[in-house]
């Protein structure tokens, strides 16, 4: 199995100059690649330019500019530049399938922080002195940087990424053939059901609460932003210091929350996956969740429209994306493979309107976002609750509660 190491990098002022400017030429690189992409097609002749071909150019550029770019790593411009294929190969094929093109933009020098190496020994060495008690790792141009490593590597490091956010360097190892480290087994299978009332709820009816990171931050993120807003828009070299600050302000709250979030995710699989060999989840499509609701025009008013409730759709489309069912479930699949569990997607399609015991559906049976009442059978339940134990028995699940 696959599995990535994410470490805090301890550079000296030095080697930190050298990381941001290693960090400032990549991106050049990468807008210099995308202009000229742009001035081939513009072209008459609608040239087509590919990665082998602005590959193929990498040597001359760092012949003639050796004090930038031909201090760093060949490979790891070669991956900026696949970098910006893989931008281009996606932009053609959303155009084909019909969906928002969304062009690749120039990155500007905060909007571009990560560097990959492809492989471990070409221009980047993990674990450089392993003589030393102390961590470090090898970067072409830039030195030995010590490493904060507070978990053994496992597995064979593949590929070797330096990620800045805010002040502080992060490496980040994508490591192959990792050994899984099975649990034991516990006879216990559940089914959950994801929600924005409760985080999720499980066939058992065990509830685990949102934890709501986002809007518990809201506050001081509106006084972060407010805060910025009063600062004319300029380009970074143009800031005042106090400018700075409230830029890594708003910044650090984002971190804080994704990171709290990320957490509480991670918390939460592991319980899960100590607790039962198999789960089973909705198949989410959370893009068409949150979705906004088209427009409705008002025949009778001429470029008028009626209301769409897109209000209340974008609060909803708020609270989903505060609750992070995408990272939880991604997380969520990445420890059940390292432990040995079955993780099962199913349709989720009215799981909550489904009557566990006649099986009946219809929108009748949650006469509130609370409750759930058949009204075949009269069964009555938690509707949370419902929903899992459906996904449960779509999963294939024998369940104590309904075997």
């Amino acid at each position: 199995m696959h599995r990535a190491y994410r470490f805090l990098l301890r550079p000296t002022v030095g080697q930190a100059a050298a990381l941001t400017a290693m960090l400032a030429d990549h991106c050049s690189l990468y807008n210099g690649a995308l202009q000229e992409r742009r001035d081939a097609y513009r072209h008459a002749s609608k040239t087509s330019i590919k990665y082998g071909m602005q590959s193929a150019q990498l040597k001359d550029i760092r012949a003639f500019d050796p004090e930038r770019h031909g201090r760093w790593s060949f490979s790891s411009q070669q991956a900026t530049l696949r970098r910006l294929d893989k931008a281009m190969q996606a932009f053609f094929r959303r155009v084909k399938a019909g969906d928002k093109p969304g062009y690749p933009r120039f990155r500007g020098v905060n909007w571009f922080d990560t560097v990959e190496f492809p492989k471990d020994g070409d221009g980047c060495r993990w674990d450089a002195t392993p003589h030393d008690p102390v961590t470090r790792v090898r970067l072409q141009g830039v030195g030995h940087v010590r490493v904060h490593q507070h978990r053994p590597v496992r597995g064979r490091v593949k590929t070797i990424s330096v990620k800045r956010e805010g002040r502080q360097w992060y490496v980040v190892l994508a490591c192959g053939e990792v050994p899984a480290e099975p649990l034991s087994v516990t006879g216990a299978v559940t089914g959950i059901d994801m929600g924005v009332a409760h985080f999720l709820t499980t066939s058992e009816g065990a509830h685990l609460p949102n934890p709501r990171h986002g809007k518990r931050n809201a506050d001081a993120l509106a006084d972060a932003q407010r805060a910025l807003r009063a600062f004319p828009r300029r380009k970074r070299e143009d800031r005042t210091a106090r400018h700075r600050r409230a830029v890594e302000k708003v910044a650090g709250l984002h971190r804080k929350v994704r990171r709290q979030r990320t957490d509480h995710a991670y918390k939460t699989a592991l319980v899960l996956v100590r607790d039962y060999d198999a789960i089973a989840h909705e198949r989410l499509s959370i893009a068409n969740m949150v979705r906004a609701p088209k427009p409705k025009p008002d025949p009778e008013t001429p470029g008028g429209f009626l209301p769409n409730g897109a209000a209340a759709k974008a609060g909803l489309n708020k609270s989903i994306h505060d609750v992070g069912w995408g990272v939880f479930l991604g997380i969520l699949a990445h420890k059940a493979e390292s432990a040995g569990r079955v993780l099962i997607p199913v349709d989720p399609r009215n799981t909550s309107r489904t009557c566990p015991a006649c099986g009946h559906v219809s929108g009748e049976n949650r006469p509130t976002q609370e409750k759930f009442e058949c009204t075949r059978c009269g069964h009555t339940a938690n509707a949370d609750q419902v929903g899992a134990l459906n996904v449960a028995i779509r999963a294939g699940l024998v369940l104590p509660d309904v075997a």
